[in-house]
Formats: C-alpha cells, structure tokens, sequence
C-alpha cells in the first residue's frame, strides 16, 4: 500500500508537471498574443493622431470657408439690392415715358384740327413770301397767279364766306 502511495504521488507529480508546463505554453503565447495587440494599439494611436491633427485642419479650413462665403452673399446680397433699385428706377421712367407718350398723343389728336390749319397757313405765307421776294427781285412769274391744290389728306382751311 505504501508503493501504491508512491506511485499515485509520482503520477500527481507528473500530471502536476504537465500541467505546469501547458499552463507555461499557453502563457507564453498569450504574452506574444497580447504584445501583438499592444503593437497594433500603438499603430492605431498614432493614426489617430494623424487623423485627428488633420480633421482639425479640416475643420479650420471649413470654418475660414464658411465665413468667406457669409462674405461674400452679404456683399453680393448689397449688389442684388442696388440691382433691384436700378430696375424700379427703369420701371417708374418707363411708366412716366408712357404717359407723357399718352398725353402728347392725346395732345396732338385733339389739336390735330388746329395743327392741319397751322400747316396751310404756313405754306400760304411761305409762298406769299417767295412771292415777295421774287418781285423783290425783278422775277415774276408769266402767269401772275398761283393755283394752289390741296395735298391729298390734308384738311383743308374753313372757307371765309363760311362765318358771314
């Protein structure tokens, strides 16, 4: 009974043993597992770092690019401004013009009697000083006497015997 100790104690030894040295296997690749990770973890703390610096970058150039373009639509929105301006101003001259246009017409078609006989007689007296002028001159016509015939569409001046 005493070698069946023994050996149950030599076979505890060597289970014990094995298991030491599976136990140091599993250790000793978890250590490279882990000094991996660490690695990678470096790796990626710097990229970060990279990538942070660089996103700060990003976001100054954004903000500085926002604020030139706020910039600019104030500056352009000044310029829409004096655009709109321009074109009420052309509106209302364009409207003035219209009117006065209406008016001149109005004017003129309810004097248009008045302007007719302003036209005779001024051809009348255009002639008659032609007339003077000539015999002024020593020129006279052979006939004496001007016959004077209407132009086509023109009105013609009230007769004098027309009021008596």
């Amino acid at each position: 009974m005493v070698n069946l100790l023994y050996i149950a104690a030599i076979v505890a030894a060597i289970a014990f043993l094995i298991l030491c040295i599976s136990l140091a296997k599993t250790l000793s690749s978890l250590k490279k597992t882990l000094q991996s990770v660490s690695g990678t973890m470096e790796g990626l703390t710097t990229q970060l770092e990279g990538v942070t610096t660089e996103t700060t970058e990003l976001l100054h150039k954004t903000n500085q690019l926002a604020e030139d373009i706020q910039q600019k639509a104030e500056k352009l929105n000044t310029v829409v401004d004096a655009v709109k301006g321009v074109g009420e101003s052309v509106t209302v001259l364009n409207s003035s013009v219209r009117r006065v246009s209406s008016n001149i017409a109005t004017e003129a078609e309810r004097n248009s009697d008045k302007i007719a006989q302003i036209i005779q007689w001024s051809n009348v007296v255009i002639d008659i000083m032609s007339k003077v002028k000539e015999r002024k001159t020593g020129k006279t016509s052979t006939k004496g006497w001007t016959a004077y015939k209407p132009v086509p569409g023109q009105k013609r001046l009230p007769s004098p015997n027309k009021g008596l």
